[in-house]
């Protein structure tokens, strides 16, 4: 895709599921990849899975502002200024509402949107300096319409769908394009995870989809890459939905 070689993308969770099709895919379209990923062994595994690309892992939580800072520090020292950020990484367990906890509430807040606050604060200002830059969250269908047994999650990724309008709005100036992807179920180990614990979801999620099946991270990925990528060059502000169908903006 046009514009994406040689440029530097920073992508959180890039660990494994959806995150690591996105490393895979940014680095074939040529760019450098900094993998954050609180499981560094899983971020060191993908980047050695990629031949012939230009792709480092570094230790990062999402959830403490100072590892966030560090890791951003780090990579721009190393690799070079940073183009594209992706919000990738995620977390949550399904159960219902009136069975959770105040920290269950904090920890699924501070993963899934605290961490998309703190990741784009820390990259914004050079993107700012520089005049250009993408920034691409991953939301879910949860937070486009809501999902049963999952209502901290639901809340958290429609807050990033929010902020997403709102620093497209304030960072249009700058020549900053920020946009969400929001996947549907998608075969990631921590979807495999949530049907464990709900076997019968997988059936009643298939007959809602009208492709009647889960994504692929791959296809999750394609969409990310033509977000960051100067095909998507007037588009902001925007939720891209990839469900299959299950959600439609």
């Amino acid at each position: 895709m046009r514009g994406l070689a040689d440029r530097v993308a920073f992508v959180t969770g890039g660990g494994q599921g959806i995150g690591r099709a996105i490393v895979h895919r940014l680095a074939e379209e040529g760019c450098a990849v900094a993998i954050a990923d609180i499981d560094l062994d899983a971020a060191y595994c993908v980047a050695l899975e990629v031949k012939g690309g230009r792709v480092r892992a570094y230790p990062m939580d999402v959830t403490i502002t100072e590892s966030v800072r560090a890791a951003i520090e780090q990579v721009e020292d190393q690799i070079g200024p940073i183009d594209i950020l992706v919000n990738n990484v995620g977390w949550d367990s399904s159960k219902p509402f009136v069975n959770t906890t105040e920290e269950f509430w904090q920890r699924v807040i501070d993963i899934n949107l605290k961490g998309v606050l703190c990741c784009t604060r820390y990259v914004i200002d050079g993107m700012i300096e520089r005049r250009r830059g993408k920034i691409i969250n991953i939301s879910s269908g949860a937070g486009l319409e809501g999902s049963k047994g999952e209502a901290v999650y639901s809340a958290a990724k429609g807050g990033v769908i929010a902020f997403t309008k709102a620093m497209a709005k304030e960072l249009a100036a700058h020549s900053i394009n920020v946009n969400v992807v929001a996947p549907g179920p998608t075969n990631t180990p921590l979807f495999k995870k949530i049907l464990d614990e709900k076997p019968s979801f997988l059936e009643g999620v298939l007959r809602a989809t009208p492709f009647r099946r889960a994504a692929e991270p791959n296809e999750i990925a394609a969409a990310v890459a033509f977000l960051a990528s100067d095909d998507a060059s007037f588009i902001t502000g925007q939720t891209l939905s990839v469900s299959g169908g299950l959600t439609m903006c």
